[in-house]
């Protein structure tokens, strides 16, 4: 009879192993389908100066949204002052390895307090499905695609996925009060909830849309990274916490323009 039973224990280990491992290999395939279904949406937000004559210079990440002639980014990356004095101008650049197109962009919204501007485009591309602004729980499975370490050999989308860990305040503790800025020191006085991912981004990802596993519908926009030895440790010493900002902030900025 110990036997029999030690047998039928076996095989329904194995028959439940075998069961997790199709459910693992089906979840693979779906987010490879959704990682499709998105790319086509995020670019890289550039900054071209003929001048220069160094091409495009990536700043960082946006996606399309509306109409597919405008795009999302986060306000610190399209920031800098541009030169008066000569020709200088944001682009939005799509396309893959070294066979890139570049639209002349436009900023037409900020929202600094949320780290996000909209921008329109000299072009049309296919946009990204947005959610209804509700915000998810921590453990909610999301992924984010974008351009973590520029275009220094090419434009190649990468996806990192994680989890929501945590909904916190929008703000990150500094070592001493030097470094905080106006703009830090607003967040504190007017603390808005971001979400804490417990996935590694980098510089290049500001911008990136953070998305739904399941769906493919973007919740958020990664716009900073918990750097804990300098910036300099950003890319070699990653402390695989990253922050995004809820999507609803992303669709008050958008009605603002009826999209």
């Amino acid at each position: 009879m110990s036997c029999k039973v030690t047998v039928f224990n076996k095989t329904m280990r194995t028959a439940s192993l075998l069961i997790a491992l199709v459910i693992c290999h089906a979840k693979s395939e779906g987010l490879s389908e959704v990682i499709k279904q998105v790319t086509p949406s995020v670019v890289a937000i550039g900054l071209y100066t003929p001048i220069e004559n160094s091409g495009n210079q990536v700043l960082g990440t946006g996606f399309v949204v509306g109409d597919g002639k405008h795009v999302v980014t986060n306000y610190h990356v399209v920031s800098k002052i541009l030169d008066p004095q000569i020709v200088q101008y944001y682009v939005v650049v799509t396309g893959q390895g070294r066979q890139i197109t570049a639209f002349k962009a436009e900023i037409l919204e900020i929202d600094p307090l949320h780290d996000l501007a909209l921008l329109r485009f000299e072009g049309k591309l296919t946009s990204a499905v947005l959610s209804s602004g509700k915000m998810v729980e921590p453990g909610f499975d999301v992924a984010f695609t974008g351009f973590p370490i520029g275009a220094a050999i090419g434009l190649y989308p990468a996806t990192h996925r994680g989890m929501v860990s945590a909904i916190t305040p929008d703000a990150i503790p500094v070592q001493n009060s030097n470094k905080l800025t106006a703009t830090m020191l607003n967040r504190l006085r007017k603390p808005e909830l971001v979400y804490q991912l417990d996935a590694t981004a980098y510089p290049g990802n500001s911008g990136s849309p953070v998305y739904d596993v399941g769906s493919g519908e973007v919740v958020g926009v990664i716009n900073k990274v918990f750097v804990s030895q300098g910036k300099e440790s950003a890319l070699s010493a990653p402390s695989g916490i990253s922050y995004a900002i809820p999507v609803r902030h992303v669709l008050k900025l958008m009605e603002k323009q009826n999209l």
